[in-house]
């Protein structure tokens, strides 16, 4: 009991004093999230604590994702009627991301050889954890590397999507917002937030929708992808 509660209180206190640091410094690779993500695993790795009594405590922390993704209902409805009037353009272009996620990433893993197991286990990395790990289930791959390639491919789009915005030049706020949550789920929209409510609020909304168009695409699009790129 001891050690879940350390593991609990540490993983506070890393996380405040990573958004602290960001605060002071806000540089794209001092992102809280990719601070604290590290610094973890230096101190399970210093102290020698097993993961799994480090889980005892954090698992508390994880628990919460599940509400937390809930509670992005708050600002979709504050704006609504705007997301209303470009909803077209909102779904076209999450259906787009989605589509092309499964399909460039099935074929990276035809490409470096891999076998089917760990396609799938890569086919469903740009939508939220808890969702991933589901489909990568479904669909035969490995739940515990889909959760790892979620969290790279997260960190990856919050380092590459303000380069990607300044160098397209993209102004919009819808745009903006779509990008960060299609490609980079929860750790994106965190990041959209950083540019503005609108941002953000588009942002999970991308997310959710990226996430229902991946657990409906990918059961049936990942096996036949496999399949084809198998038989070339």
């Amino acid at each position: 009991m001891l050690v879940a509660v350390l593991s609990f209180l540490v993983t506070i206190l890393v996380y405040q004093s990573s958004k602290w640091l960001y605060k002071r410094y806000p540089l794209v690779f001092l992102f809280p999230i990719i601070t604290s993500v590290l610094t973890m695993i230096v101190f399970l790795i210093v102290s020698r604590t097993p993961y799994s009594h480090y889980m005892s405590g954090a698992k508390w922390l994880s628990d919460l994702l599940a509400p937390a993704t809930v509670a992005f209902a708050i600002p979709l409805h504050k704006h609504f009627d705007l997301l209303r009037s470009h909803a077209v353009e909102i779904v076209g272009s999450v259906f787009t991301g989605a589509f092309t996620s499964i399909v460039s990433t099935v074929l990276l893993a035809d490409t470096l050889h891999f076998n089917a197991q760990l396609a799938g286990s890569l086919a469903p990395r740009s939508v939220t954890t808890p969702i991933a790990m589901q489909i990568s289930q479904t669909i035969g791959g490995v739940p515990v590397l889909t959760a790892v390639f979620v969290i790279l491919t997260a960190f990856i789009g919050i380092l590459v999507g303000p380069m990607v915005i300044r160098f397209l030049h993209i102004q919009s706020s819808i745009a903006k917002g779509t990008l960060f949550g299609t490609g980079a789920h929860g750790i994106g929209t965190s990041k959209a937030f950083e540019l503005g409510a609108l941002e953000g609020t588009i942002a999970s909304l991308a997310m959710i929708i990226s996430a229902g168009f991946t657990v409906v695409l990918a059961p049936f699009l990942v096996p036949f992808l496999v399949h084809y790129f198998h038989s070339l």
